[in-house]
């Protein structure tokens, strides 16, 4: 129960600062930042700003890797909140982390798409892609303009502070995660829990497959 709160207080209350604290929004910048981002049209983006607006998207990926599969186990599944997550971010996260339920198993068959997630490719993918964005944005982009953005713009202030919600939240899912896999090493979780993007990457591209129950268990259990 207090964890649930918690994540409802912590949904509340981002939405709370950006409707009220957060700089203002300049809604025509924001819209032809988006387009440009969309067409491709990259030479007037802030290298930073691109590569942050790219890891939130590697960030989303990470949560798929693991909740589409916890999705299985729960009373809502998760793909109407990953819809969610592609328009709003961690806004559309929340309220998936917050209801579901802490669930340790995983019953029935891996279709196509959870055997994608569930592959030690699909980390590595979002590894390399991740390390050239990092790379990307370090090299080439201008800090100054950067933080001056994340003052007065109120979409790179929020996605920001989006992307540290992201890092702080994957450790509530890690666990179940973790244990579905029998793989029940706290100092391994910690790891991953405390060293940000990189840590969650690499726990995707080494974690073990899904130990999965049999199809006859899992009929019985869902009876």
């Amino acid at each position: 129960m207090n964890r649930k709160l918690a994540l409802w207080l912590l949904w509340g209350g981002f939405i709370a600062y950006i409707l009220l604290l957060s700089p203002p929004l300049h809604l025509e910048e924001t819209l032809t930042l988006l387009k440009n981002i969309i067409t491709l049209q990259w030479a007037t983006i802030n290298p930073i700003i691109l590569s942050l607006f790219s890891l939130v998207g590697i960030w989303l990926l990470i949560y798929s890797g693991v909740l589409f599969i916890d999705g299985r186990m729960q009373s809502l599944p998760f793909w109407p909140f990953a819809i969610a997550s592609v328009a709003s971010g961690v806004l559309g996260l929340l309220p998936y982390l917050a209801f579901r339920e802490p669930n340790q198993e995983f019953s029935g068959q891996k279709d196509a798409f959870l055997n994608l997630l569930d592959s030690r490719f699909f980390g590595i993918v979002l590894s390399f892609s991740t390390i050239i964005l990092l790379v990307y944005g370090f090299t080439f982009g201008d800090w100054s303009d950067f933080v001056q953005q994340f003052q007065s713009d109120r979409f790179i202030n929020g996605m920001s502070l989006a992307f540290c919600l992201f890092c702080l939240l994957f450790p509530t899912v890690l666990g179940d995660d973790m244990a579905r896999r029998g793989w029940n090493n706290p100092q391994v979780f910690w790891i991953v829990a405390l060293i940000p993007l990189l840590g969650p990457l690499a726990y995707l591209s080494l974690r073990q497959p899904l130990l999965v129950a049999s199809s006859q268990t899992w009929r019985l259990g869902n009876r």
